[in-house]
């Protein structure tokens, strides 16, 4: 009888070792092209979930991050953020200059921001998963975004590439990740 209790517990343990989500990282990864410096952030999002309420200095207090001087005092984001996410999937915004291309978009559940400066050798794409854009506007004032909230959404959303900013002197990415280094 102990013999198969003690097969029992150690096959839930098992289990439970098994069945645990891994943990999520964000990564920051700067490469100076012509610096030659190199800058590396893994956090584990469990560690940023729980520091970042814990931190009310400047425009950052109780997990809410204020929009400083930015007035949007009459529009409701979050009504916002529900009717482009209920809007079929296509291309929002598209602005091409001499030298310059923007491009807004709602594809496969994210928001998608490209901008090109073909002027300065600038390339900026942002992925926003809507779980996070959702969270962001949740439980806020005017005028603030929620960054506890969406700490805890990137951490359900999986693995994905935030945001890439390149041009002729460094290269930037921001991700999401199970692995706990950025190479």
């Amino acid at each position: 009888m102990k013999t198969a209790l003690s097969a029992l517990a150690l096959l839930f343990v098992t289990t439970a070792v098994v069945a645990a989500p891994p943990e999520h990282y964000l990564h920051v990864k700067v490469d100076g092209t012509n610096t030659k410096e190199l800058v590396r952030v893994n956090i584990p999002l469990s560690l940023a979930e729980k520091v970042i309420p814990a931190i009310n200095s400047g425009q950052l207090r109780d997990g809410k991050v204020q929009m400083g001087n930015f007035r949007c005092d009459s529009v409701d984001l979050q009504a916002i953020i529900n009717a482009v996410k209920a809007a079929p999937d296509g291309e929002f915004v598209t602005v091409q200059e001499p030298g310059t291309n923007v491009r807004v978009a709602k594809e496969r559940g994210q928001m998608i921001v490209h901008v090109t400066d073909k002027d300065n050798g600038q390339k900026v794409d942002v992925t926003i998963p809507w779980q996070v854009a959702e969270a962001l506007a949740s439980a806020t004032h005017q005028r603030e975004l929620n960054l506890e909230a969406a700490i805890q959404a990137l951490d359900r959303a999986g693995d994905a590439t935030l945001v890439t900013v390149t041009d002729n002197d460094e290269t930037v990415r921001v991700w999401i990740d199970s692995r706990n280094s950025s190479d």
